[in-house]
């Protein structure tokens, strides 16, 4: 081939390639409504928070090990979907950005997760910075309640810490109201009202599971079916404990996940417009 006609050749493929990669990031630009903030212009969000949007919604996920059929970005993706859909049901409401860097426990020598590659741990104190910025940049803002929404109930008790300090500093501060809610509604059901709700249905508690199991696959297949290794449930290792699992994921559905999926939505919704109701 020609130099002239090569390098035409490889500078259209370089156009087609510039033209085709952001699509995505701006199609989610484009939707008028979106709650995301990564999807909003500075001055978008601005117009959001003068028009009265004061609530604010902080996903945390994890990085973690699920066995041999869930992604490492299990909990991030999830808590994603999930706090999109519940800033929809609220109304006036924006999501953060995932926090994806959570305490996984101790890495030298590794326990817990830490012992399977992958999943990634930070201390409890770098946690709760990040946690504390976070919020306190939304506040600066203009929002006046902020809610951590936990997909991993390991660092619960953080949580509940920062928030607490967070409140009393804000009340003397005397800088703009604000609040921070550490939403435990949103992990609480998962552990209650819906194992209940797949007890009922016939599944038994060692097949529902705590980790990877049938309850934690369900949801993962109704909120990113991608991220699921549907070839590998019905192996062995997908309900070995040695290999990170606890539960039974054979029988996980795209269905039973949907039950989980809309108990988590309306009763976090439900629990947040009771927070902020005046």
């Amino acid at each position: 081939m020609p130099l002239r006609r090569l390098s035409h050749t490889l500078a259209c493929l370089g156009l087609m390639a510039l033209l085709a990669g952001p699509l995505g990031p701006l199609a989610r630009a484009a939707e008028p409504d979106s709650p995301f903030l990564e999807d909003l212009t500075s001055p978008e969000l601005q117009a959001r928070i003068d028009a009265g949007t004061r609530t604010v919604l902080i996903p945390i996920g994890g990085t973690e090990q699920s066995g041999p059929q869930m992604a490492l970005g299990k909990h991030n993706v999830r808590v994603h979907v999930l706090a999109g859909q519940i800033a929809r049901r609220v109304g006036h409401t924006v999501v953060a950005p995932v926090l994806a860097y959570v305490p996984e426990g101790p890495i030298h020598p590794p326990a817990g997760h830490m012992r399977f590659a992958g999943t990634i741990s930070i201390p409890e104190s770098a946690f709760e910075a990040l946690l504390e910025g976070t919020a306190r940049s939304l506040r600066q803002h203009g929002f006046h309640d902020v809610f951590f929404l936990g997909d991993h109930g390991g660092y619960r008790k953080n949580l509940e810490r920062v928030a607490e300090r967070l409140n009393q500093a804000w009340a003397r501060d005397g800088g703009p109201p604000a609040r921070v809610h550490a939403l435990s509604e949103y992990y609480r059901v998962t552990q209650t009202a819906y194992v209940a709700e797949l007890k009922q249905r016939g599944f038994s508690p060692a097949e529902i599971g705590e980790h990877a199991g049938l309850a934690d696959t369900s949801l993962m297949l109704a909120t990113d079916p991608a991220l699921v290794r549907t070839d590998t449930l019905a192996s062995p290792a997908a309900r070995d404990r040695a290999r990170g699992v606890t539960g039974d994921p054979r029988r996980a559905s795209v269905a039973l996940g949907q039950v989980g999926v809309q108990q988590i939505v309306e009763t976090s919704a439900a629990a947040i417009q009771a927070a902020v109701k005046p």
